[in-house]
């Protein structure tokens, strides 16, 4: 069933989050903000064939499971108009092998800087793919009260890295929740003790015992959170070819067929900072009909 609904600029940002634009289609597994589209994406794109001039998604088709990939690029392509744009961000598998190479050969030369440089690559290649609680490693890294290689972090991973950092920090130093935002958290303990969803929780825990932390691990890394695959530019364009694509090219965070791209700020920050640095982007043309 299709979405009937299409921005007038038919320009669709798929897996958006918090980081969209007013003017675009912007759709998401669960909406965060009133010009979000919930849908689940491994159900396809809600939308006629040849319904947009752009189609961009960032850090989501790593959350695809290798044999879902193609199916959801070729939907990436179906709502392509012949000659429009697709713009695919993902985690830079090449960038991070090589900071990885290098930080293990300092780090093994006794360099104190590039081990704490070494422990942070390592959570990067790693962590998001084996976690079993949201977060996982990097969040506590990042939650230290003195992070000994915040600049190399910074540098690495962008506005991000910078927003959990300052909210870890703001979380340890407010030792009073506010009256208002108390009421709030007994509100929705509330109805959270109400929701019938609770009781069935409690009756299977009681039933699987142990065994039920095994299924909560489970429920977590099909959550959506985890990483199911990685990208280089090699993968990535074979991957662009074998949907039909071409015209394919490696881009950075600025540069794009896109008309006026960085006017969006989905890349970069109005002061021209790269969001996602360590990121691989890469982009290619629906052909002609």
């Amino acid at each position: 069933m299709y979405l009937l609904f299409v921005n007038e600029m038919n320009y669709l940002n798929l897996g958006c989050g918090r980081r969209f634009h007013p003017g675009w289609t912007n759709v998401d597994f669960v909406s965060t903000g009133e010009n979000v589209v919930a849908h689940n994406l491994t159900q396809g794109i809600p939308f006629p064939d040849n319904s947009f001039e752009v189609v961009y998604h960032s850090h989501v088709l790593e959350h695809f499971p290798k044999a879902a990939a193609e199916s959801f690029i070729r939907e990436c392509d179906r709502v392509l108009r012949p000659k429009g744009v697709l713009r695919v961000v993902v985690p830079d598998l090449e960038q991070i092998a090589r900071t990885y190479l290098t930080a293990l050969e300092q780090a093994n030369q006794g360099s104190q800087e590039w081990q704490a440089n070494y422990e942070w690559i390592l959570l990067e290649m790693y962590d998001q793919t084996v976690r079993s609680s949201s977060g996982g490693e990097m969040a506590a890294y990042l939650s230290q009260a003195d992070i000994p290689n915040q600049e190399f972090i910074l540098k690495r991973c962008g506005t991000e890295a910078k927003i959990l950092i300052e909210a870890a920090r703001q979380q340890q130093t407010s030792s009073v929740v506010p009256e208002s935002q108390l009421k709030y958290l007994l509100k929705r303990l509330y109805r959270f003790l109400r929701y019938p969803n609770f009781r069935r929780e409690l009756l299977i825990k009681s039933l699987l015992g142990k065994e039920y932390n095994a299924l909560q691990i489970g429920r977590f890394r099909q959550g959506g959170e985890v990483h199911q695959w990685m990208y280089d530019r090699y993968s990535l364009t074979r991957l662009l070819k074998k949907c039909g694509l071409d015209s394919i090219i490696q881009r950075t965070a600025t540069e794009s067929y896109i008309p006026d791209w960085t006017s969006f700020n989905l890349d970069t920050e109005p002061d021209g900072n790269v969001y996602k640095p360590d990121s691989l982007f890469i982009e290619a043309i629906k052909p002609a009909a």
